[in-house]
């Protein structure tokens, strides 16, 4: 749960500016777990997109009520909590491998949004590597 006095104690009125004080600012780069953990010190919703564009080009109240109503693991985007537990039921060395090998997220926006049914939320839109960005090892092509 959301400690209120952590995001009322940080400098600035505005979300950007109090997410500023923290480094998180557009294109800005941050491991997964870091602002997994801001996410739920501060009570801010993070959201990760898959495409580029989608996340540059659209507002995140209009890309949440075009596909509010396709099932989660469908979606160009997904909240950092489910990819997280996703994650970590399906892959028992996740957490080794975060530590070994950070996951990125580029910041692609902060801001607040009025929703109906939990009113104002602050959000961090985020961009996730693309599968060739990773550091990973690959197979040698055939």
């Amino acid at each position: 749960m959301e400690n209120s006095g952590a995001w009322e104690n940080l400098p600035g009125k505005t979300p950007a500016e109090k997410l500023g004080s923290l480094g998180v600012t557009k294109d800005a780069f941050f491991n997964i777990l870091m602002l997994d953990e801001i996410g739920r010190t501060h009570g801010v919703k993070v959201i990760l997109f898959f495409e580029d564009d989608l996340a540059h080009s659209r507002s995140l109240e209009s890309v949440i009520e075009e596909f509010g109503n396709v099932p989660e693991y469908e979606r160009p985007y997904i909240s950092i909590e489910s990819f997280l537990r996703f994650t970590r039921e399906n892959d028992p060395s996740f957490e080794q491998t975060m530590r070994e090998f950070p996951l990125m997220i580029k910041i692609v926006t902060t801001g607040e949004m009025q929703t109906k049914m939990s009113g104002s939320v602050r959000y961090i839109t985020g961009l996730m590597p693309f599968l060739d960005e990773l550091d990973v090892d690959k197979e040698p092509s055939a």
